[in-house]
């Protein structure tokens, strides 16, 4: 655990409380629209494991869509992890602490774990401090050790306050914003993946990511006919290919 000074301890509950009524209150006013659920197969109240990905600048609407299935989420061992894995407890999620730079590999193990007993966990694959949308090999290494497939996804907002300074540039949404979540196919990684295919897994993730960010956040400055077409696209018929197709 991190060393951090008194004052910081008296601000960690104050901080965890004031942001879980943000989003408790805010959250219930969101209006989501979910496009891609052909390739959203595991769901967390069915208890199959997956492995989530998602970009670090969509963390609130997602904290609130997936509440209450005790997804098991990776959080970073500094003073914000700590008010933050405070906070997404009381929406049911589970903590590994972790990351990148910190205790990634024992983080890493414990997932593991998670994945095996049958539990969905999730990534943001560019946290915690960036680089903004690079992403980072640790949910194509517990694909390959689990066997488990990797479920991208992003969520766009109508109306949002973005902070522009901080790293991941921030979406805070306003009440009654309109929601989309976009999810793209699975990707698989073979358990004696060499160092060759997790490169190209890596890149795979990487472009599932982007893609699906790019639909999510341009959907609501899009025509209700361009919006109609990719309905169709990615609602109606069966997804298959690389996330690459199934945008073009």
């Amino acid at each position: 655990m991190p060393r951090i000074s008194r004052w910081r301890r008296i601000q960690i509950p104050v901080i965890a409380w004031v942001v879980y009524w943000l989003v408790r209150l805010i959250g219930p006013t969101l209006r989501f629209e979910f496009l891609g659920k052909r390739n959203a197969v595991n769901r967390p109240e069915t208890r199959q494991a997956v492995i989530g990905a998602f970009w670090h600048r969509c963390i609130f609407p997602a904290l609130w869509y997936f509440r209450n299935h005790g997804i098991v989420v990776m959080i970073t061992m500094n003073f914000d992890g700590l008010w933050a894995s405070r906070v997404v407890e009381k929406f049911d999620y589970r903590v590994a602490q972790g990351s990148s730079s910190r205790g990634g590999l024992n983080a890493l193990l414990l997932m593991a774990q998670e994945v095996e007993a049958g539990w969905v966990v999730a990534f943001t694959p560019d946290g915690p401090r960036g680089p903004r949308y690079v992403a980072k090999p640790g949910p194509v290494m517990l694909a390959r050790r689990t066997g488990k497939s990797i479920t991208v996804f992003h969520i766009g907002l109508s109306s949002a306050y973005t902070f522009e300074k901080s790293w991941d540039r921030f979406r805070l949404p306003f009440p009654f914003s309109r929601a989309v979540l976009v999810v793209a196919p699975p990707i698989y990684v073979s358990k004696d993946a060499d160092s060759e295919e997790m490169g190209r897994k890596i890149s795979e993730m990487q472009a599932a990511l982007e893609c699906v960010r790019d639909v999510a956040e341009s959907w609501f400055q899009l025509s209700e006919t361009e919006r109609q077409r990719l309905r169709r696209e990615w609602n109606e018929e069966r997804v298959g290919g690389s996330a690459r197709e199934v945008s073009s």
